[in-house]
Order: C-alpha cells, then structure tokens, then sequence
C-alpha cells in the first residue's frame, strides 16, 4: 500500500467523531479503520450487510467467510451484527450513517461527485454508489490529488455524475478541502507541499483558509 493512501486514511480518522455510524467505501476507505485513535470509538458499517467492523485482520487470524463490501477480509468488533442488504440498505436510504467515507473519480468546486463509472469500460455494477452519496450525513472524500497528474478536483465533471452538491470534504495526500457555498476552502496542506502545488494540481481554484494548518501523518 502506497504511502500516499496511508497518509490519506490517518487524516481521515481525525475527521470522526466517538459515537458515529460510518460507512467505509471500497478500496482505499477502508484502510481508515486501521488507524483510528484510541479514544474514538465508532461503528463501522459495511454495505453488505455488517455493523462494527474493525481492522484489517492479521493474516493468522482470517476468517475466510468474514468479507467487506469489496470482498476484502476483515475483522469485527464484540457485538457486531450481521443483515441482509435490505436492512443494510434500509440504514443507508434511512439516513442513519453519520459518515460515508467514499472514493472518488473526480469531484468538482460544487461538491458534484463521479465514483461509479468511466465511459467505455466495464463495471459490474454501481454497488451502493449513489445510496451511500446521497443517504450519508457528511460525505468525506478520499482520493489521490490526480490522477497520474491529471487534476481530480475540477471546475466541473466530465465524468457520469454520482450525485449532486454532496461532498462536504475532500482529503488527499496534499490536502484538506472543504466545500463551501463561496467555493472550495484549502483548510490543511501537507507538510511536505505548498499551496502553489496544490492549487497548480487541482483546476478548480481555490480559497486559502486564513487559518491555514499543516498535517505531517508520516508517523
């Protein structure tokens, strides 16, 4: 796994709070409930039908029946509960996840979100895509800044849309954004850039926070 990616999960996991329903989306997602605080104590929900799960299991301690939404292994807390997707999806549609950590294919300055298809490829299906955008309370981000450096946050997509005006927060490897009604608000760079690299990798201009803070998870 890509340092980049592990940078991304650890600032996520600052992002949740003790109590919260979040919903961690396939691939780099899931990496955030390996690396949340000690203090933070949250319930993990899988689309397919799980509630409290927890870290990535040691290889000595799979259990080979126990999957993810994307068919990864993983463990789960005392107490955890297992459904079928139609309650898994009646607590998605019903609005009970606080968080849907999501990724993304691109995301414009108007929290507009593409995740679920890239025209002339083959997909077997767009999963909880739109349900988990548009049912979620907060929807948080977790992307790479570009892609193999083609900008990622853009003016406006030109991908098929996932859903409309839904991404609060975008998180990547340089960055912490939030989307704002004035625009997008640069509220954290990491350590290691500037803000003349960020906004030189991302088109949709961006506000600098006055407050502007740095993140170095490296540790």
């Amino acid at each position: 796994m890509s340092n980049e990616k592990i940078t991304i999960a650890k600032r996520i996991a600052k992002e949740l709070k003790d109590g919260d329903v979040v919903n961690l989306g396939i691939g780099l997602p899931t990496l955030v409930a390996n690396y949340l605080p000690d203090d933070v104590d949250i319930v993990i929900h899988s689309e397919n039908g799980i509630l409290g799960v927890d870290a990535a299991p040691d290889k000595s301690l799979v259990d080979k029946d126990l999957v993810n939404a994307g068919g990864s292994h993983v463990s789960t807390k005392h107490g955890a509960c297992f459904f079928d997707s139609s309650i898994s999806f009646g607590i998605i549609r019903g609005g009970h996840v606080d968080v849907a950590v999501l990724g993304a294919l691109q995301v414009d300055k108007n929290g507009n979100l593409a995740s679920h298809k890239v025209p002339g490829k083959m997909i077997p299906g767009m999963g909880g895509a739109m349900d988990l955008a548009t049912g979620a309370k907060r929807i948080i981000i977790a992307t790479l800044h570009t892609n193999n450096g083609s900008p990622k946050i853009l003016n406006e997509l030109t991908l098929p849309v996932t859903a409309i005006n839904v991404v609060k927060t975008i998180v990547t490897e340089k960055a912490v954004i939030e989307v704002t009604p004035e625009g997008l608000l640069l509220k954290e760079i990491a350590a290691d850039t500037t803000v003349e690299e960020v906004q030189s990798l991302t088109e949709a201009p961006l506000i600098v926070s006055p407050d502007l803070k740095s993140f170095d998870v490296a540790a």
